[in-house]
């Protein structure tokens, strides 16, 4: 095959432009169809070592024991196997659920400078932290935050368990297989649901979100690879009680309700703000049905980015920042029978009611193309 190619080679390059020149293209169009032939193989080729890779990781990654660590981090160090089985996030993720604190902190946080496998580290600590590992046990992680990079995207979270992450929901994996549903459906509790008909007058108000701000609001449904989504924003002529925002909102203009009759299915309720942020992360990073998300540390950045979008926190917010004003914001979940939501895999729309109440943020989210 090698020899093949490389007569081929020697005839692209040694002939290809003479035999045009010639009028000769049939024979040119010949070998770039051979050359496509190669190419298609090499990939399939590059994909199946990609794949072979990634179960060679994760067995290491799964197999408890300090020996399976020390020996997946020699792997990734000196060869740095590529693939999405090999991804930082997705080796930190495994070994946060399967192997012990004390061999990951050892053998992976006990270093003196920086070096490749940094990346694995910053996706690790957060892994560590979402599950509620105390970190004064292990002085090695207490001071990760201290030397991990200032400009890292991992650098503004918290070091911390917020309590606003109260509620983090998990993948369970194993070497041949994984389980990571989630839950979207609406809750019995604190439904508010307006009475039907609902009036057909369309709201005047108008969208007022900025490229940058529907970009943080969708964060999480963007790591965690969904379908749709959509992001829109309306500050309103004089502040509201949270009474009125379920009849308001099916009068928006926003593509997630168009087409909505007066009786048609809108159901709504007020959520705690940790249930919206629980939701928010398992989006992130479990994934839907075609994607496996951003993991726990990725998908634990997206889910405060959308947060902050919602609850109108300060482009420049920090961590703390961002709970409080989503803490003073009201919060609520609606599904709806609209056109835009397809109601077969993953659906919901989060609504947020500013601190000053005149302010409406809304996510739509679907997991259907």
């Amino acid at each position: 095959m090698k020899e093949a190619r490389d007569d081929l080679g020697d005839l692209v390059w040694g002939q290809a432009e003479e035999r045009a020149a010639q009028g000769d293209t049939l024979y040119v169009r010949e070998l770039g169809a051979q050359l496509a032939d190669l190419h298609a193989t090499a990939v399939e080729q590059i994909r199946n070592y990609e794949r072979h890779l990634g179960h060679v990781v994760r067995v290491l990654a799964l197999t408890p024991g300090r020996d399976s660590v020390v020996q997946l981090l020699q792997l990734l160090d000196e060869k740095r196997p590529a693939g999405p089985g090999a991804r930082p996030q997705l080796v930190a993720s495994l070994l946060a659920e399967h192997q012990h604190v004390a061999d990951l902190a050892t053998t992976l946080f006990e270093r003196s400078e920086r070096d490749r496998l940094d990346e694995l580290r910053g996706c690790l600590f957060h892994e560590l932290v979402l599950r509620g590992v105390d970190l004064d046990a292990f002085p090695q992680l207490r001071s990760w935050p201290l030397v991990q990079p200032s400009w890292h995207a991992l650098a503004w979270l918290p070091a911390h368990l917020s309590d606003l992450e109260a509620h983090v929901d998990f993948p369970s994996r194993s070497i041949r297989g994984a389980s990571s549903e989630m839950d979207t459906e609406l809750p019995a509790e604190g439904r508010m649901d307006p009475p039907t008909p609902r009036t057909a007058v369309r709201s005047g108000l108008c969208d007022v979100a900025t490229l940058e701000v529907h970009e943080t609001i969708t964060a999480a449904v963007e790591a965690g690879g969904w379908g749709a989504c959509g992001a829109w924003v309306f500050v309103l002529d004089e502040a509201i009680t949270p009474n009125r925002v379920p009849a308001l909102l099916p009068t928006l203009p926003m593509r997630c309700v168009d087409g909505l009759g007066p009786t048609d299915r809108f159901e709504i309720a007020r959520r705690p703000v940790e249930e919206i942020w629980s939701l928010l992360f398992a989006t992130a990073s479990k994934g839907g049905m075609y994607s496996s998300g951003a993991h726990g540390a990725f998908g634990r950045l997206s889910a405060w980015k959308s947060m902050a979008g919602l609850s109108s926190a300060p482009p420049d917010a920090n961590a703390q920042q961002v709970e409080r004003q989503a803490r003073q914001s009201t919060w609520f979940q609606f599904e709806a029978d609209a056109d835009w939501f397809h109601n077969e895999i993953y659906d919901y729309g989060i609504a947020a009611l500013s601190p000053d109440r005149r302010r409406i943020a809304v996510l739509a989210a679907t997991d259907t193309d």
